[in-house]
């Protein structure tokens, strides 16, 4: 038994019965359980409780033992002066300070099933996948379930672009440019596409989105790509960098990307010759962004999307390679960036502006396939059912936020194991 496991029970009311007697023999009736106090101060706030006949409004203070009041030192804390009621796991000492006070002490062991403690004990155990694992059963699952995980990672991520937006004076436009920036980095190149595009002036992306050479040039440029040009090609991006770099005034801090540990068709130069026709195909991207309706028109908006010819047959500057094919986006990149980039950004928009499309969004999710990884492995070996990316991404999500952190006491399926009989 730990404190913070008598609190969830308390808080969850997870007791064999209500029937509650103080120490003394005398009915005790909750009438409230009292609102959780994670912060410092009784364990639990504005309770009301019967005992006599007498109904008693205040604090609960929690303890595994009584004599924990003496050790806490809080007889001299004036934040438990008005303290109703200690509920303790034990009783192991009679605290006159209380009892002088008509302050009742209810002992709860035999008020708790064992079998409860031995699933918590169990959930605490072991360096399983899942903490759980050896109880779990998919009809844990609550209802809601995902649909509750997918909003978690929504605001999560929603939070992380509000304050960009806050940088950058709520230019969602801009801040679109950079997530996508971010996504189309992948993860060893993410930040670093970032910084590149947090270091152009959005206003400059407007100004030569027409014009695919001068993007290309200008992402290539600031990426320390063209100081030595190795073609013809690479010298007309140069030259146009030099002009932009001046007209401009351009920064000469310089983003380098990394290649190693990634497949070609990940290599950052076709990322970035990727992201460059993006915005050249595109002239009013935030708002197609915002107001598509469907996972299908997001993939019609991105199908067409390729590396300029240069690259058909290049990875990298100046090197011809075997392969030679357009460099389009692939189905999977595509849906990468809708869950990493135009989902999280439709939302923070939505919830900017006031406007509920959560449901909306679910349906994206919906409508999009489930992802491959170990951690999905891990679950569908437990046979819980994955077909979407609803569930994908809901799995994922639960698995960082509460299960590697073993969390049980605030997860709802660890919930339905501890309260299940």
């Amino acid at each position: 038994m730990t404190e913070k496991l008598l609190q969830y029970l308390w808080n969850h009311k997870i007791f064999k019965h209500f029937d509650f007697r103080d120490i003394e023999g005398n009915a005790v009736e909750i009438i409230y359980f009292g609102r959780w106090n994670t912060d410092s101060g009784p364990d639990f706030l504005e309770a009301k409780i019967k005992v006599g006949g007498v109904t008693l409004a205040g604090h609960i203070e929690l303890h595994i033992k009584s004599s924990d009041w003496i050790f806490h030192n809080h007889s001299r804390d004036p934040n438990y002066h008005n303290i109703i009621l200690h509920a303790v796991y034990e009783n192991d000492m009679d605290i006159d300070e209380l009892r002088n006070k008509n302050v009742p002490t209810l002992e709860l062991k035999n008020y708790i099933n064992r079998d409860t403690l031995w699933k918590y004990e169990k959930l605490l155990s072991g360096n399983q996948f899942i903490a759980c694992e050896n109880v779990f059963d998919p009809k844990h699952i609550p209802v809601g379930f995902h649909e509750e995980n997918i909003l978690g990672r929504l605001n999560e991520k929603s939070e992380e672009l509000e304050k960009s937006l806050k940088k950058f004076k709520n230019n969602f436009e801009a801040v679109l440019f950079h997530s996508f920036a971010y996504s189309f980095g992948l993860k060893v190149n993410a930040e670093i596409f970032r910084q590149i595009a947090e270091s152009i002036d959005f206003s400059i992306i407007l100004r030569i989105r027409q014009n695919k050479t001068q993007l290309e040039a200008l992402l290539f440029g600031i990426a320390g790509w063209l100081e030595d040009p190795k073609d013809e090609t690479m010298k007309i991006w140069k030259r146009e960098f030099d002009f932009l770099k001046a007209k401009f005034k351009i920064t000469d801090v310089r983003f380098r990307p990394k290649f190693l540990r990634l497949r070609p068709p990940n290599f950052p130069t076709i990322r970035l010759a990727q992201l460059a026709d993006l915005y050249y195909q595109n002239q009013n991207l935030f708002s197609k962004v915002i107001n598509v309706t469907s996972a299908e028109e997001l993939f019609e908006l991105l199908k067409n999307i390729s590396a300029s010819e240069y690259w058909d047959n290049r990875f990298n500057f100046g090197k011809i390679s075997s392969v030679n094919q357009p460099k389009v986006l692939s189905r999977d990149f595509i849906e990468l960036i809708i869950l990493n980039t135009i989902l999280p950004l439709k939302y923070t928009y939505h919830k900017y502006h006031h406007e509920e499309i959560a449901d909306d969004l679910i349906a994206f999710y919906k409508d999009l396939a489930a992802e491959k990884n170990s951690v999905i492995e891990n679950w569908k070996s437990f046979n819980v059912p994955v077909s979407t990316s609803l569930e994908s991404q809901s799995l994922i999500y639960h698995f960082n936020h509460f299960c590697l952190e073993k969390k049980c006491l605030h997860c709802s399926i660890g919930f339905k194991l501890l309260k299940e009989s």
